[in-house]
């Protein structure tokens, strides 16, 4: 059962919904770190996250932060450490734009 602020969002914008969950031919960085040749947005960002959380990679000392190990680092642009709210920009940096 969605929240009703999810199932608000949803009924307003289905567009915003499709974004996220319609399958993308995925670039090679993210094929090799999924292992799809095809994911949706929301997909990919949940392929991340638990990434993170099976190598223990966010900071013990700050949980907002994720440490980022050689694997990681290749997606999301090179950077050594990302807060955990820029994630799913940089992901989103890997997937096309919608033509208008």
């Amino acid at each position: 059962m969605l929240p009703p602020v999810m199932k608000k969002t949803i009924t307003d914008n289905p567009k915003k919904l499709a974004n996220l969950i319609d399958l993308v031919n995925l670039p090679s960085t993210l094929r090799e770190f999924t292992g799809q040749s095809q994911i949706s947005r929301l997909g990919c960002f949940m392929r991340v996250w638990s990434y993170i959380k099976d190598n223990n990679l966010q900071d013990p000392n700050n949980k907002n932060v994720v440490n980022c190990d050689e694997k990681l680092r290749s997606v999301l642009l090179g950077k050594p450490q990302v807060e955990l709210s820029e994630l799913p920009t940089l992901i989103k940096l890997h997937f096309p734009k919608e033509p208008k």
